[in-house]
Formats: C-alpha cells, structure tokens, sequence
C-alpha cells in the first residue's frame, strides 16, 4: 500500500540540522500521521507521497517548506513587567503569550535592563532540515480519523 491522501503511515525518522546536529528523532516510539491534512511540514509530506512500508530516504527540506524564513516583525521587544511572577529571566526561556493571532510560544533571545526581546518565529525557522526516514507501515485511515484530521493509535493522537 502506497501513502497517499487519507492513509495513516507509521514512520521512524531522525532530523538534523545543516551542521548535521541532531534536532529530533522518533528513537523507537514511531510518529503515526494522517497523510494529506497538513500534519507534517509541506517538504516532508511531499516526499513521503507514493513511498510504500520499508522504503527508507534522506531528504533535506529548503526553509520554505519546513518551518519558513525568519519574520523580522515576529521579534519585539517588550518591557520586563510583561513577565509578571517569574523571578528571573534568562535568555532562552519560552512563554506562551496572548498576541492578535491568538495564543503563541515566544522565546526570550535577549535581555538589555528592562528591554526583554522576545522572538515568535519557530524555533527552526530559516533552517534547511535534513530528514533520514524509514516508512514502517501504511493503512487506510478510519473515518474519526479523517473527520478529526490527524492519526489515532500508536504513534497518533491519544483520545481519553
């Protein structure tokens, strides 16, 4: 059976950066998605469309199709008092913060007296990601599946 919209495939995968860091890895506990609905980024999906359980790739995905280039107006900087109750800001700490688009993960990348410059781009924005993968398994999706959007089971979304 081949991936293609509305099948759920079970795949092992290892990602690392242009200086070959590793950034994130299944390390045994497969990622189970529902192919089609935009669950993985648009680069990986593309290329996981038409593989079949056992076929193994490395694919290196451009910025663009991964998490975009860094937006310069997703950086701002905020008065200190914004973070209420934290005792001490370091650089690198993530806050969830209320902002026009909803909520959003933001990280504090630099700290100038009462300036706090905060950063909402993806952590791996403007980054060119190198996928290793191994498709393990491919089945046809149940209709909750489809309806919801995304896999269930193993490797999936956990209902309880």
């Amino acid at each position: 059976m081949k991936i293609e919209k509305d099948k759920v495939a079970q795949i092992d995968y290892t990602l690392t950066n242009a200086s070959g860091e590793v950034m994130d890895k299944s390390d045994g506990q497969p990622l189970a998605y529902l192919h089609g609905h935009h669950n993985l980024i648009t680069g990986l999906e593309d290329e996981l469309e038409g593989k079949a359980a056992g076929d193994k790739f490395t694919v290196t995905v451009p910025a663009a199709q991964a998490y975009g280039e860094v937006e310069d107006y997703l950086i701002q900087q905020v008065p200190s008092d914004l973070f209420q109750g934290v005792e001490k800001l370091e650089v690198g700490m993530r806050f969830e913060a209320q902002s026009d688009q909803g909520m959003q993960s933001v990280e504090i990348t630099a700290i100038e007296g009462e300036r706090v410059t905060v950063d909402a781009n993806h952590p791996l924005a403007g980054q060119d990601l190198t996928f290793e993968v191994e498709v393990l398994d491919v089945r046809d999706a149940s209709a909750e599946e489809i309806d919801h959007g995304h896999a269930h089971g193993v490797g999936g979304h956990q209902h309880h």
